[in-house]
């Protein structure tokens, strides 16, 4: 079975194995009569057993919908809110003084000497001091106004660039009320991308940081003509004396200060309706240069009350923690999940996020264990990242204490696959890894890109809560599915939310068809409310993946393939940009081979590549410094990091182990490796070889790497 695959290797005396499974065996007979009366969970169990999902017709290809709204698609949040000024209003006069939105204010700033000669800034940082509900709305209508007076108007786009902080949430909810249509860039894009995004958008105005302006800002600034206002949201930046002619720089608190002085009675504010774009976001995309995907209102608010329907018991007593990218669909939506229930808002950052962070001062505390949150959005990189970390961490135990923790997460590993707790185990073999995220973490919600079995699966034995698998794209609002919380199977991304449905299409040249059995299979169509209008200023590239049916519902194309499984869950098989076609005709899946060797300890990330004009597929790796340099040990290699991944010795060494997971992940001969490139730098999307959410960007890194696959496709495999 899988979940036998997943366990954990222990080195136990086979005898007192015998002894232990049979206190184990003892004890789960004696507690299960009262664990099964008092906790509930035959009701969890009866759910997670139930169709979640059904097809609206008997045809092939028919629409799957949740069984939530198989009449009706959801599409409104709170009666008369259909535009999301009016979410956020009706929110703050249900929970006005109630806490919002927490920022961690910082003690103290300095500069860390590493051994290496580098300097690495730390900080301590102080408790989290908030904002209410009341205090964003005032801050929102303030800065709104102030825009005006810059002379914003309605429908005009004004942008945003800037890292995930309180000030970009007030600026979404300001430019959301004026009817103003928020443009968002990633603060990791590069120099060009920014460029595109703000002369396609023609905007005037771009609210920033003092950090992102002279980083970023400053050497673009002179390619970007019809700028003049650039408003940071961090108080006063130093003189900058290369500005060019006509932009003005001024402060958020000067803007909001502008706007509390003018004069708005008499003049009646443009509020938005359904159909306006709220948002303009570009996609970092795998390919190519960036796509604005417009998003209106009644696409936003259509896909978080599906997001919300599939979160239980939301409300004021959760905690959510900020720190990915807000100019990201699955933070953004996220949020807007949190505001309009009451839930408070903590920010964060990847950089001050747990004690270990890169940022925080050794011995003070990280923005996890201070906030303790209830909920937490990741994606597959981080939570691989935490796993491995654990796992490491494991290895290093004593053998008493290795073997101890491997029983313990077996043992859990079983329960959880038949839909069992274990509060003993709990807490005492998992209380220590639960606090490295604060230790309250009830929901999980895992999206961006998908995420292995193995570690999902750790996520739920060691962190005690479910991981909401979700699956959405930008061009949807950020929505689709997502796993119901006692759904614990593992791979699947869950049933149609329920303000969407969902369609199979045949792909004839991959071999997808709806007809499949036991599982239909082709390409997800996405159908409802959440789906976006299209992409600004390219109507080509809308038609080609958006259609209308004669219903007049829009459908978006994804590209990617999945199948339906009988209980109405969706799971995600492959994408039509990850197959290629070798010389032989053999199609392979890039995608699939990277899933079946990422979660190995030696790799930290893999990228494979393929081509049609060759029988073979290779691949670049970015191993685990520890592991490799392990592995040259053992294998007598001297050298640096840069001279080990050089060496053609230990590509051949990395090799033998990726053909020894391929073949356990039951990988086809030809898909499996024979040449690889290790690679001694990081993939980071500073460097731009990946996406914000991790996503690797094929086109980039095959230019990066073009010499090395000229390379490793210069002579022929032995």
């Amino acid at each position: 079975s899988q979940a036998a695959k997943m366990k954990l290797k222990h080195n136990i005396n086979p005898i007192l194995l015998q002894f232990i499974n049979f206190i184990v065996l003892l004890y789960s007979l004696v507690t299960y009569i009262p664990w099964y009366i008092l906790s509930g969970s035959k009701q969890a169990i009866a759910k997670a057993k139930q169709v979640k999902a059904r097809p609206v017709n008997n045809k092939p290809g028919g629409a799957y919908r949740s069984v939530n709204s198989l009449h009706c698609l959801a599409s409104v949040l709170y009666p008369g809110c259909d535009t999301l000024d009016k979410v956020f209003k009706y929110a703050k006069t249900k929970y006005k003084d109630k806490k919002l939105l927490g920022t961690r204010e910082i003690l103290k700033e300095e500069d860390e000497i590493q051994p290496s000669g580098k300097v690495f800034k730390k900080v301590i940082l102080g408790k989290y001091t908030w904002l209410s509900y009341e205090d964003v709305y005032i801050k929102a209508v303030n800065f709104g106004n102030g825009l005006a007076v810059l002379g914003q108007q309605p429908k005009t786009n004004i942008a945003i660039f800037c890292e995930t902080r309180a000030e970009w949430m007030i600026a979404a909810q300001a430019c959301f009320m004026c009817n103003y249509q928020l443009v968002t860039l990633y603060a990791t894009l590069g120099g060009p991308a920014i460029v595109h995004g703000l002369n396609e958008t023609e905007v005037t105005t771009i609210i920033t940081s003092k950090e992102l302006m002279q980083t970023k800002l400053k050497e673009i600034v002179s390619q970007v003509p019809l700028l003049r206002h650039i408003i940071t949201v961090d108080g006063k930046p130093t003189t900058w004396s290369e500005f060019p002619r006509g932009v003005i720089v001024h402060t958020m608190a000067s803007v909001q200060a502008m706007g509390a002085k003018a004069d708005t009675g008499n003049k009646q504010p443009s509020r938005p309706v359904p159909s306006d774009i709220a948002v303009i976001m570009y996609t970092s995309g795998s390919t190519g240069i960036p796509k604005g995907v417009m998003i209106s209102h009644c696409n936003l608010i259509a896909g978080i009350t599906g997001m919300a329907e599939r979160i239980p018991n939301l409300g004021e007593k959760d905690i959510y923690i900020g720190y990915l990218p807000l100019a990201h669909v699955l933070e953004l939506s996220a949020e807007l999940v949190c505001l309009s229930h009451g839930c408070r808002i903590g920010y964060s950052s990847p950089q001050t996020l747990a004690d270990q962070s890169s940022k925080i001062k050794k011995g003070s505390k990280g923005d996890v264990t201070t906030l303790k949150p209830t909920l937490m959005a990741a994606v597959p990189e981080i939570m691989d990242r935490i796993y491995k970390n654990v796992m490491n961490k494991v290895n290093e135990m004593t053998s008493f204490q290795r073997n101890l923790f491997i029983l313990a997460y077996n043992y859990k590993m079983e329960q959880i696959s038949k839909g069992y707790t274990t509060p003993l185990c709990d807490s005492l073999i998992f209380r220590k890894v639960r606090l490295l995220l604060g230790g309250k973490i009830r929901v999980l919600l895992c999206g961006g890109a998908p995420l292995s079995a193995a570690t999902q699966r750790f996520m739920n034995i060691c962190f005690c809560c479910p991981v909401g698998q979700g699956y959405g794209l930008t061009e949807s609002a950020g929505a689709g599915t997502i796993t119901e919380v006692w759904d614990y199977t593992t791979g699947r991304v869950g049933a149609p939310l329920v303000c969407c449905e969902i369609k199979l299409m045949n792909w004839e040249e991959g071999g997808y068809y709806n007809t499949d059995k036991p599982y239909p299979r082709g390409e997800i169509l996405i159908g409802g409310q959440n789906v976006t209008v299209g992409y600004y200023k390219n109507e080509a590239r809308t038609k080609k993946d958006f259609t209308v049916d004669e219903n007049g519902q829009r459908w978006l194309h994804t590209g990617d393939i999945g199948e339906f499984h009988h209980d109405g869950c969706l799971k995600i098989i492959d994408r039509k940009k990850d197959l290629v076609k070798l010389q032989a005709g053999e199609y392979v899946s890039l995608g699939k081979v990277e899933a079946a060797l990422k979660n190995l300890p030696l790799v930290d990330n893999i990228c494979a590549y393929a081509s049609s004009f060759h029988s073979y597929v290779i691949g670049f790796v970015v191993p685990n410094q520890k592991e490799l340099a392990e592995l040259a040990r053992k294998k007598g290699f001297k050298g640096t990091w840069e001279e080990i991944c050089n060496s053609p010795e230990m590509e051949k060494e990395v090799l033998k182990v990726l053909a020894e997971a391929a073949m356990a992940a039951n990988l086809e001969k030809f898909e499996i490796p024979v040449k690889i490139r290790l690679s001694p730098d990081p993939w980071t999307p500073e460097t731009g070889l990946v996406t914000d959410a991790f996503k690797l960007k094929r086109k980039e890194l095959t230019a990066f790497y073009q010499t090395d696959i000229d390379r490793m496709y210069g002579k022929s495999a032995k």
